[in-house]
């Protein structure tokens, strides 16, 4: 039987690497090609035991390569630009920008809450939600199966790896006292609430997608939602504060169990011993840490708690690889 055949755009890229990582972890042989810009072309990386090539991507890449499926990491321009031609190649898309994210026709999807999505990709194209937006709705989905939320909160504080390589690189020469080259002021020693560029309602864009995604993966157009973003100086992991309110009472006792018994979901929540989800420990890993977890008194049905992920693992390429693995499933059914 010919093996299947995957593509990665943007396989130079902090995400595009991960990818590797995780393709390599999963055991997902396949015949491989890996493309990047001009600049990158003719690299090489080691994968699968082997130093793969990487190739220059254009609009001949796709043509008449046979490519079931393309994991894209590349940024917005890329994808809105090559995604279609994957597609129209035959390949289906699973793209890491957030070009497709709203697209009514693109499937939005992070697999522990809505795989059914995948079930209609009409364009060819499946879209990766934001790394704190996917963290987030693997618990979410579960309270809200079982109590119905009214309203959610989010204050989050994210690593400069999600800013790529460039962020990751004003931390470290920021600690070496450099100017930063990437943010708009110093992020070592210092906490930016700015996350992308800022709209017209004063949410900056990253606030943006976290309310609208949120409402597309859980099916819930009208959800109230709130966000504040901020960039800290931590290398790998971002961690929210999530409030939630809920339409039906609840006690402690059945939030510990649904997490528990969670797929995807890790509970490190024993105060008294100074143990809660702490970014430095996620780095590195798969899961979705939840801890803090507590009653919010000041609202009748509330909740606060404290959620922690690797943002470039479960926030980006674990995730794609997911969605890859159960569309994999698929085909064999």
């Amino acid at each position: 039987m010919e093996k299947r055949r995957i593509a990665v755009v943007g396989a130079t890229g902090m995400v595009g690497r991960m990818f590797l990582k995780v393709l390599e972890e999963h055991g997902i042989e396949a015949d491989y090609e890996l493309f990047a810009s001009a600049r990158s072309a003719g690299s090489c990386l080691p994968f699968f035991g082997t130093q793969q090539e990487v190739h220059e991507l254009n609009e001949d890449s796709f043509k008449g390569k046979g490519f079931s499926y393309a994991l894209f990491s590349a940024g917005g321009a890329i994808s809105a630009k090559y995604a279609p031609l994957a597609a129209e190649a035959g390949a289906i898309v699973i793209d890491n920008s957030s070009q497709w994210r709203m697209d009514p026709e693109v499937p939005l999807v992070v697999p522990e809450v809505n795989p059914e999505a995948l079930k209609s990709i009409p364009k060819g194209i499946v879209a990766n939600p934001n790394c704190s937006t996917i963290q987030a709705v693997v618990p979410l989905k579960v309270l809200d199966d079982a109590f119905r939320i009214r309203r959610i909160v989010y204050s989050t504080y994210q690593a400069v790896s999600g800013a790529g390589q460039k962020g990751y690189q004003d931390l470290e020469d920021g600690l070496c006292g450099a100017l930063p080259k990437k943010f708009p002021h110093p992020i070592a020693g210092n906490c930016i609430p700015h996350i992308d560029v800022f709209l017209e309602n004063g949410n900056t864009k990253e606030e943006q997608k976290m309310i609208d995604e949120t409402r597309k993966i859980m099916s819930r157009p009208d959800l109230r939602v709130s966000a504040t973003c901020v960039r800290v100086p931590v290398y790998h992991g971002h961690s929210e504060s999530i409030n939630v309110e809920f339409e039906r009472p609840y006690e402690l006792a059945e939030i510990f169990r649904l997490f528990e018994n969670a797929e995807g979901i890790i509970v490190r929540d024993d105060p008294k011993n100074n143990v809660y989800p702490m970014p430095i420990e996620a780095a590195g890993t798969d899961p979705v840490y939840v801890g803090r977890i507590r009653r919010d008194e000041s609202v009748e049905n509330g909740l606060n708690f404290w959620c922690v992920a690797d943002n470039i693992r479960k926030g980006a390429a674990l995730n794609a690889v997911q969605i890859m693995e159960l569309l994999i499933k698929g085909e064999n059914k």
